[in-house]
């Protein structure tokens, strides 16, 4: 082997020893941390107590209803509105579809009011169960807050607001005879909504 190579071989060695004793006594200090983290949910529970706000029978034009009623947040959550949806099913006494014609036994039925006590707001005021098909009332707004009666709007996580309602078979003082023996079946469904977002 000639002295070019030896010499060449020589610092080829050299710079890869050089190297792995660099890497070999390079070092630094380190340490680690860890941390858990959680989101747990909370829970929006609505409910209404009784289950069946009302249930009569032999109903005749004129005649009035009233009841009361609990909105409970049984949750962790705040509620920050509970819209109240209606829809109603008519039908004969043997079960079978009402066949009333243009006759509606709904705009017949109506809510002559339905408060909040705890709010001191009437939410509903002279309103056909037919109109109120197309209306999504808050049942747990304080329209008077401004002149401070009353709670705030909502219902807080843990609480419950007292409400009345009070309904009438309206009496037309026309030929109301297509509805006798119709039973109105109506569903009241209560949707709450959560407060909005907070920095936590």
């Amino acid at each position: 082997m000639g002295i070019k190579k030896k010499l060449g071989l020589g610092m080829a060695s050299a710079a890869l020893g050089i190297s792995l004793i660099g890497g070999g006594t390079f070092a630094y200090f380190s340490d680690t941390a860890e941390v858990s983290n959680t989101f747990a949910a909370g829970t929006l529970d609505l409910s209404v107590d009784p289950e069946t706000i009302i249930n009569v029978n032999d109903i005749k034009p004129g005649d009035w209803m009233k009841r009361n009623f609990k909105l409970i947040n049984s949750g962790s959550l705040d509620i920050s509105s509970v819209d109240l949806i209606t829809s109603y099913t008519v039908t004969e006494a043997d079960g079978s579809p009402a066949n009333n014609g243009d006759e509606d036994f709904g705009k017949h039925i109506k809510v002559q009011f339905l408060k909040n006590k705890d709010k001191v707001t009437e939410v509903i005021d002279e309103k056909t169960l037919y109109e109120l098909k197309n209306m999504t009332p808050d049942a747990v707004e304080n329209l008077r807050w401004r002149d401070w009666i009353g709670e705030k709007d909502g219902l807080k996580a843990g609480t419950s607001d007292n409400l009345r309602v009070k309904f009438i078979f309206v009496d037309n003082d026309e030929d109301q005879n297509v509805f006798q023996g119709d039973k109105l079946e109506l569903k009241w469904k209560f949707v709450a909504h959560q407060t909005d977002g907070e920095e936590k």
